[in-house]
Parts: C-alpha cells; structure tokens; sequence
C-alpha cells in the first residue's frame, strides 16, 4: 500500500500550515549562495500545492516571508522579492487552471512595490477559484499580527463601536489576518527546528506538530502524505481525556 492510499480522505485537516525552512542550509551544504536554495525551494511549494490540492485539502498556508527576515542581507531580501515577483507572475495562470485562489496575510504595505502589485493581481485574477485556497504569509508574524489585531480592536472601543468588556476570543479572531479561514490543524515544520517562529501565534493554539529533519527544497509530495498519516494517527483531545472523547463518539 502507498502512502498516499494509506490517506483517510474523510479525516484530512481542512488547513495545513508549513514553515518552509532549511534553503540557506542546502544550498550551502552544496557550496552555493542561499538564494540558490530560495530558487530550487520553488519545485517543493509547487509539489506541495499540488499534492494538497489533489487530496482535497481547503487551505495551505506557507511561512514564505517573517518580519524578522527583513533583517538579513540586503542583496538576499532584494534578490528574494524578486524571486517573489517572478515566481507569483509565471505560477498565476497554474493557480487559475486549478481552480485555486491565492491570499496573503502579513503586512502588505511592507512590500516593494512591485511585489505588491504582483501580488494584488495574482489575489484579484484568482479570486473566484474555489478549490483550495493557498495563503502565503509575506512580511508576516504571529506578534505583529496580535498588535495590528489589538489595534484594530481599540479603534472600535474609541469609536463606541465595541465595549472593552466585548473584548473576547470571537472578537480577537476576527480581527485577525486570518478572520476568514479555520486555525491550521497540522503545521508541518521541515530542516528540524523544534520551534514555530512567530507563525500563526493565535491559531496554532491546538495545531498539531509535524517536524522532519529534510530541508524544505528536498520536500516533495510524499513528505507531505508521511505528515498527514502521522496526523491521521494521533488522538486530538482539545483538554478533554480519551474517556471524554470516547463517551462524546459512542
């Protein structure tokens, strides 16, 4: 039996979350400058949409872009944005044909220009495509996205439109990013670093982990199923015990 087969389509996570990491280390690991890893990391994102769109899975989300990232060399930021542009121009119409709309979370405004122009096409032009929706996350994190939240939760109190005491997890969560879409199930960490890097702070609150020692441009569609039957496997129990589960499915 494949992996794939060994799949319960009737139990997939309706969103999957991956921290893409490890491009700098392969390439270097093959004496090359990081971009080279950003550049052959593009075949593992195109597998990875593929395969989830395949199995049915509604949204995949990929950490392409943190805020922390603004940090490193300027010629590797530069050279990524422009790796961004090109990559979201030549993939659009693949995206459209496969009935898969694009999103974003992270701050835009943050963005070159043109990347953003190419992004806000791309999410116009796929806007209608139901399939599955694939969110990047560029120039995003988890505490940036708590404050904006914050933010926007106390322009309405000092408005009256909102009373401090309304202030509870259904209205933090819809002044989120992610407002419009379900909290990942399982986040699917790839180089094997066992931490989450200000991804999806508020979401993940009950996602499921998995970490692989391969780094991101070697993953492929099926390091995608090995995740999936692994989530398949484990027992969820949101801080209830297996007896209170087993009572609730009886």
């Amino acid at each position: 039996m494949s992996l794939r087969e060994k799949i319960d389509i009737d139990n997939l996570p309706q969103h999957v979350a991956v921290i893409m990491d490890g491009n700098g280390r392969w390439a270097k690991k093959k004496g090359n400058l990081r971009i080279f890893g950003h550049q052959n990391a593009i075949t593992a994102v195109r597998e990875t949409v593929e395969a989830a769109a395949e199995l049915g899975i509604k949204y995949l989300t990929l950490y392409a872009f943190s805020t922390e990232n603004w940090s490193r060399p300027k010629y590797e930021v530069d050279a990524l944005m422009q790796l961004l542009v090109s990559t979201i121009r030549k993939e659009t119409e693949t995206l459209s044909k496969n009935n898969i709309r694009l999103q974003s979370i992270g701050d835009k405004a943050a963005l070159p220009a043109a990347c953003r122009a190419q992004l806000e096409e791309a999410i116009e032009l796929t806007s209608k495509n139901t399939r599955m929706t694939l969110v990047l996350a560029l120039s995003y994190s988890g505490r940036w996205e708590l404050v904006n939240a914050m933010q926007k939760l106390a322009d309405q109190v000092k408005a009256g439109k909102l009373a401090p005491e309304d202030i509870n997890e259904t209205a933090i969560q819809g002044a989120l990013n992610t407002a419009e879409m379900p909290d990942p199930e399982l986040l699917i960490r790839t180089s094997g670093e066992q931490r989450i890097s200000n991804f999806l702070l508020w979401q993940l609150a009950y996602t499921e982990l998995y970490i692989t020692e391969l780094l991101w441009p070697d993953f492929r569609k099926e390091h995608l199923y090995e995740a999936l039957v692994s989530f398949q496997q484990r027992e969820r129990r949101f801080g209830k015990t297996s007896e209170q589960l087993q009572k609730a499915h009886s």
